[in-house]
């Protein structure tokens, strides 16, 4: 059997410092929390901003291009820069229409560039066909307003 160990009790002196010292760990946890928290903020300012830059060059790609071009932003990242809109074109009847990314059934780490053979217009579908939709270009709203009903 294993001695059991008995802490040898404090001095009043030692309870002083040993109490001293569990305040300043204290502050310093608090200190740091905080620090790590604007840290946090900042890191996700960077990221956003990085985000809306991805979508800007992705859009003047495909301006330049003609179409969508690969490697494009996922859901996410497109949501995240302030891009929550995709506008189509129906390569049939050249209908326009947009997208809101968010309510999307895809998962969020799906490139935009992917939903262009998964987006039909609902239109065409109307009449038995089913084209693939053209992407034109991500959006920061609507070009209309929806009508209110």
């Amino acid at each position: 059997m294993a001695p059991k160990h008995h802490p040898t009790p404090l001095s009043v002196g030692d309870r002083k410092a040993l109490s001293k010292e569990l305040g300043r760990a204290r502050a310093m946890t608090t200190i740091l929390a905080a620090q790590a928290a604007e840290a946090h903020a900042k890191g996700e300012a960077l990221i956003r901003q990085a985000d809306k830059l991805l979508c800007e060059a992705v859009n003047e790609r495909w301006w330049a291009d003609g179409g969508p071009v690969d490697p494009s932003p996922t859901i996410d990242q497109a949501i995240n820069g302030g891009y929550p809109w995709l506008e189509i074109e129906c390569s049939r009847c050249r209908t326009r229409r947009d997208v809101d990314l968010a309510a999307l059934l895809h998962p969020s780490t799906t490139f935009v560039h992917d939903l262009a053979s998964r987006l039909r217009c609902s239109k065409c579908a109307a009449a038995n066909r089913r084209p693939p939709a053209t992407l034109l270009q991500l959006a920061q709203r609507p070009r209309q307003a929806a009508p209110e009903t």
